[in-house]
């Protein structure tokens, strides 16, 4: 991969986490709220989803801004596919099987960046590795 392919690529996927963590964050306990009642029917008890609805915004807000300025990329990326490992799973919990092939296509595109992270040169990463 190229490495302007490899910018676009993080650009892309950076500006989606980073954007679903923003406007969830700006209304953080209705998210909260909102997925609390989403998996009421689920086997996955409310201590552990209300610590996720809380924690699920501000990691992919850092995710986010991680890979828009190109910084500890490769962590972010691995945060990344993990946030949406569980994400799949607990969509699994409820059902929602409209939801997975987006975010099964978040984890391609972390798993594919992963890959190809010797591209990643359009990053801070790489002007600190340089001092």
């Amino acid at each position: 991969m190229n490495k302007t392919s490899f910018l676009i690529l993080r650009l892309g996927v950076a500006t989606s986490m980073f954007g679903h963590g923003l406007v969830r964050l700006l209304k953080l306990n209705g998210f909260s709220h909102w997925m609390v009642g989403s998996f009421q029917k689920s086997f996955l008890p409310a201590a552990i989803v209300v610590p996720f609805s809380y924690a699920l915004p501000i990691a992919e807000f850092v995710i986010g801004v991680l890979l828009l300025i190109g910084l500890f990329t490769r962590l972010a990326l691995i945060a990344g596919a993990g946030a949406m490992i569980l994400l799949i799973f607990g969509t699994t919990t409820i059902e929602n099987w409209d939801a997975i092939p987006t975010q099964l296509l978040h984890l391609i595109f972390f798993a594919v960046l992963l890959q190809f992270i010797q591209s990643n040169t359009w990053a801070l990463d790489k002007q600190l590795q340089k001092k």
